[in-house]
């Protein structure tokens, strides 16, 4: 569902009402998250007003191209102010203005020039907060902001948020929201709602544009990928227009790899695995290879979509990731017949899309025995989807493939819709119920029923 009239307007006042905001991604940051980020800081630099980016950890070499990407800020200073005010009296003057800290206690010392200060003309107050709005872009939970969430819960409990994304688990926070599940990444979203109002259009500059495209094409892997959409081209051709530049971001994402990645994509490869009855593939790169070959868990990102993903007759691809700091990362691409969000979301507490998904596991005790673990739960999922398509139970010793189902479903489609013609053309035609028919003649049955073989007998 699209972004309604009323959603931009609230989106749109709430940046205007607002002074200092603060704009974050995700964590393990991707370019629509980042480009995203930064778009909406060169945007609200142009309104006047004062932005901050936090992005925790280093962005990846390949996106140092992006416009004001050295303006992004690694942590977040979030300091309180606690305001101890002295109403003086008409005429009175302090002299002396000090604080001593003993026992773990503050004592500030002011002394008057003249006339005497009294308990009942001191107040206490909280200081003005650092920022007045919040702004995460794409990302479908709090959660996934990782630490600049976890360290400052205060902060987002406080201070009011703007959500803007476009993937469908998104969990509906904050107060003002910019969910759009159809759009092909964040910065359609924003591109939507920044060319409502005229005034607006008017300034997006040339770096902002390549902000916007860098989220759209790198989410729709230069509009190959299944979520483009004729108004994801449009919105390209307009970004062109305003002085997108496109062969930059193309240079830099796809034709700029280290060779440190280069030798980590090529252990991928070595390691890829497939099952042809679950109709699955996956690889897993450890803490060892990313060290062996110098790179690091952020140099994998590309290796699904451009090389795993290609993999024909499979249905799920995922590519395990172990995580310097601990844990592991699985990106998941998935054919139509499975919904990668959906078995992200069930199995581990991830999410996406329909058609591509991620999901973390935090702790573990062996890498490799724990990526056959979750390959173990995804064959699971897929075949309980595949029940639920069907209608019935698949037997799981059956290790039925997905052209089997697709073939069976079609069949049985067939059988549904056929017409049924009365042996005697010349005798009125009458309808019959194929399902009553079948459970009459089962009464005299002891064995299953035979459905083709049932409306052959009812020539």
């Amino acid at each position: 569902m699209s972004v309604s009239p009323q959603e931009h307007s609230a989106a749109t006042k709430a940046i205007e009402d607002a002074q200092r905001i603060l704009i974050v991604p995700h964590a393990n940051v991707d370019p629509d998250g980042l480009s995203s980020a930064l778009a909406c800081f060169e945007f609200f630099k142009t309104l006047g007003k004062e932005a901050t980016v936090i992005c925790p950890e280093s962005p990846p070499e390949s996106l140092s191209f992006l416009p004001d990407i050295e303006k992004v800020q690694a942590g977040l200073e979030e300091s309180q102010q606690f305001i101890v005010t002295v109403n003086l009296e008409d005429g009175m003057e302090v002299d002396k203005l000090r604080y001593t800290v003993e026992d773990n206690k503050v004592n500030i010392i002011v002394v008057p020039k003249n006339g005497h200060i009294r308990s009942n003309q001191i107040s206490l107050s909280e200081g003005e907060q650092q920022y007045d709005l919040i702004v995460v872009v794409d990302t479908a939970d709090l959660s996934l902001l990782g630490s600049v969430y976890t360290d400052h819960l205060d902060l987002f409990s406080q201070v009011p948020i703007l959500n803007i994304d476009h993937h469908i688990s998104n969990t509906g926070f904050g107060q003002i929201k910019l969910i759009d599940p159809t759009a092909a990444s964040a910065t359609e979203v924003l591109y939507h709602w920044f060319t409502q109002d005229p005034k607006w259009n008017e300034k997006i500059t040339a770096d902002i544009a390549t902000l916007l495209m860098t989220g759209l094409i790198t989410d729709t892997r230069s509009f190959q990928n299944p979520n483009t959409t004729p108004r994801s081209l449009e919105i390209a051709a307009v970004l062109l227009e305003k002085g997108a530049r496109q062969q930059e971001i193309i240079q830099h994402v796809y034709k700029t790899k280290p060779l440190s990645t280069l030798k980590i994509w090529g252990r991928a490869l070595n390691r890829i695995q497939m099952d042809s009855q679950a109709r699955i593939v996956w690889s897993a790169i450890s803490k060892e290879d990313l060290a062996e070959m110098d790179a690091t868990s952020k140099e994998t990102s590309g290796i699904l979509d451009d090389l795993i993903s290609t993999i024909p007759d499979s249905d799920v691809h995922v590519l395990f990731t172990e995580l310097e700091d601990g844990g592991l990362k699985a990106s998941m691409r998935s054919s139509t017949m499975i919904d990668a969000s959906s078995l992200a979301g069930k199995l581990f507490g991830g999410g996406g899309h329909p058609r591509a998904a991620g999901f973390r596991v935090p702790k573990f005790d062996n890498f490799q025995l724990q990526v056959l673990e979750c390959v173990r739960q995804i064959k699971e999922g897929m075949h309980e989807q595949l029940d639920e398509k069907m209608g019935h139970p698949i037997a799981p010793a059956a290790s039925a493939s997905v052209e089997e189902i697709q073939h069976k479903s079609s069949e049985k489609e067939i059988i549904k819709e056929k017409e049924i013609t009365p042996a005697n053309q010349h005798a009125p035609a009458q309808s019959i119920d194929v399902v009553e028919q079948i459970e009459k003649s089962s009464d005299n049955k002891t064995g299953g029923t035979d459905v083709v073989e049932e409306i052959g007998g009812m020539k």
